[in-house]
């Protein structure tokens, strides 16, 4: 597996299980996340609140998996293209057509820089 494959199924284990510190451990300091179309997070402590925000939106009980994953690399640049199923008791399973970009540290680290989980379906909610 990809080092960032591990990385993303780590952060949906998070996710899932509520770790927002291990989580946010994923991201750059200056990461964006789309918490929905025309709202955005930024930074570690925004993606954090961010998170728990939604883990209560969704009564706790939020179940995040991937279920196919595409990683373009170059240099220090990361693109991900996945199918993410995200699913509640409030919400029945949704397949998104994620993106994630992720950078290489000189620690040959992975963060995640941008965290798109609607993918191109943004351009549709904002049209």
């Amino acid at each position: 597996m990809h080092p960032i494959e591990l990385l993303i199924n780590k952060a949906d284990t998070a996710i899932n299980q509520e770790d927002f510190e291990t989580l946010s451990d994923i991201y750059s300091d200056d990461a964006v996340l789309v918490v929905k179309p025309g709202m955005n997070a930024v930074g570690k402590e925004q993606i954090k609140k961010a998170f728990e925000a939604i883990a209560a939106h969704f009564e706790h009980g939020l179940d995040v998996k991937q279920a196919g994953m595409a990683i373009l690399e170059t240099g220090d640049t990361a693109l991900v293209l996945a199918k993410t199923v995200v699913s509640a008791k409030n919400l029945p399973a949704t397949e998104r057509k994620a993106t994630y970009v992720f950078k290489r540290g000189n620690d040959n680290r992975w963060v995640c820089v941008i965290d798109n989980s609607y993918g191109h379906s943004l351009l549709e909610e904002n049209a």
